[in-house]
């Protein structure tokens, strides 16, 4: 018999994966700064429940192939798992135990009812038609049927899903039942009980957050201000749509191919129309081709690195320029090169708070649903602001009372609430 791609690194040893370590170790600091109680931070150092699947799908050409496929709830202290569904070949137990517990700190920084969860399957979904995807995507949500619903388990759209694909699973999971059940995804079409504001809200809270940011620095926001994207997907994409709208310049953006960097800006529907004609960046007339890597050193005010997670390193920190790095990627930076970049004056805005508007909107998405009563766009948008300004507010006043760095503080100040959430409900021996 053939050997497959299928190898212990897919399942198990995920408490030695360096993401989940890096994940642990910013836990435990903060809870060091919090005097996190010693029982609490043993419990939330693991996620509560795994599931792995196998996913067996007809692919065009007749041959079965088998897929792995994830569900963790890390948490749900504060109310039903939340976390999305992710599509990428480097999907595996690890990183979505990980991304889990990220999912967890991130809705209790920003005061959501709502837990930490995460899934995906291992897949290229680059390679797959959309037959293959849609019965990838069906055989999948069958085989997660029993863990997800809207009072336990709400997927949304991460790396290599989209609405499209919410659609499929909220359908599948619908036909189960023998009812329409749009609270069991968030990031729907609005046909289908979507959210207004949805696919803009990751990109939005970013935003957000950059410019609550520039507020207490006293740096302007116009022409005169660089920004530098790093992935062009949904989040990074409308990160540089709407830093671009409030004025200021983006000069390089990026994507799988690479990218491209122009200091004297780039024209974001030219870019967003190349990539529909050419489906990625490379190639790219107007500007000098840079790397993924060459990007993230490129001397700008604003840096979001909005693609995959530890791209910004201790082999890489030091060449590092900007002034303000917002994550809009789960997990870009390591804890030790956030330190040094802290040390340096760059002020980083963390990613369970400057990408938590996907979250933050996905919520009022599952309430309008739950309520069968729907919002403006304006009333959306309005509500994350509130949000996401409230939670900056409390990790800022943090920071700058403790003296510690934004990612500890936004780390401290959910642990904490957390805690005493997980305190009043007591332990169920």
């Amino acid at each position: 018999m053939a050997e497959t791609e299928h190898d212990n690194a897919v399942i198990v040893g995920w408490e030695n994966h360096p993401f989940y370590q890096n994940v642990v170790h910013i836990l435990e600091r903060a809870g060091q700064t919090v005097d996190l109680d010693f029982n609490v931070f043993e419990r939330l150092c693991r996620p509560r429940r795994c599931l792995y699947v196998s996913v067996p799908v007809r692919m065009d050409d007749g041959t079965i192939r088998v897929f792995d496929g994830f569900r963790v709830h890390h948490n749900t202290t504060l109310g039903p798992a939340k976390g999305g569904i992710r599509y990428h070949p480097e999907v595996n137990l690890a990183e979505t135990a990980a991304l889990a517990m990220l999912m967890t700190l991130k809705n209790s920084l920003v005061r959501l009812p709502l837990g930490g969860g995460k899934g995906g399957i291992r897949c290229d979904p680059g390679l797959l038609s959309r037959r293959e995807k849609q019965s990838l995507t069906r055989r999948f949500t069958s085989e997660i049927f029993t863990f997800i619903g809207p009072d336990k388990d709400i997927p949304a759209p991460d790396i290599g899903t989209d609405q499209q694909t919410m659609a499929w699973v909220m359908d599948t999971y619908s036909s189960q039942v023998g009812y329409a059940v749009p609270g069991v995804v968030t990031g729907k079409p609005i046909e289908i009980g979507g959210s207004l504001g949805r696919v803009d809200a990751t990109g939005r809270g970013v935003v957000y957050t950059i410019i609550e940011a520039s507020k207490r620095l006293g740096m302007a926001l116009d022409q005169s201000t660089t920004v530098a994207v790093q992935g062009f997907g949904n989040v990074g994409f409308h990160s540089a749509r709407l830093i671009s709208n409030i004025g200021c310049k983006l000069v390089a953006a990026s994507d799988v191919s690479g990218g491209v960097y122009s200091p004297k800006g780039l024209d974001i529907i030219a870019l967003q129309k190349w990539i529909a004609e050419h489906r990625v960046l490379k190639g790219y007339p107007e500007g000098e081709y840079v790397t993924n890597e060459e990007l993230l050193e490129l001397p700008v005010d604003i840096l979001i690195p909005a693609a995959l997670g530890n791209q910004i390193t201790t082999k890489n920190v030091d060449k590092i320029k900007c002034k303000i790095l917002a994550e809009g990627a789960n997990g870009p930076t390591t804890l030790e090169a956030s330190q040094i970049l802290s040390s340096r004056g760059v002020f980083t805005i963390p990613d369970i708070l400057a990408n938590a508007g996907g979250v933050i909107v996905s919520y009022f998405e599952w309430v309008q649903g739950m309520q069968n009563f729907f919002w403006s766009e304006k009333d959306v948008n309005n509500k994350l602001w509130e949000i996401i300004a409230g939670a900056f507010n409390r990790t800022y006043e943090f920071h700058s009372t403790k003296k510690i760095d934004m990612r500890l503080s936004a780390f401290a100040v959910s642990v904490e609430h957390l805690s005493k959430a997980m305190l009043w409900r007591g332990f169920f021996p």
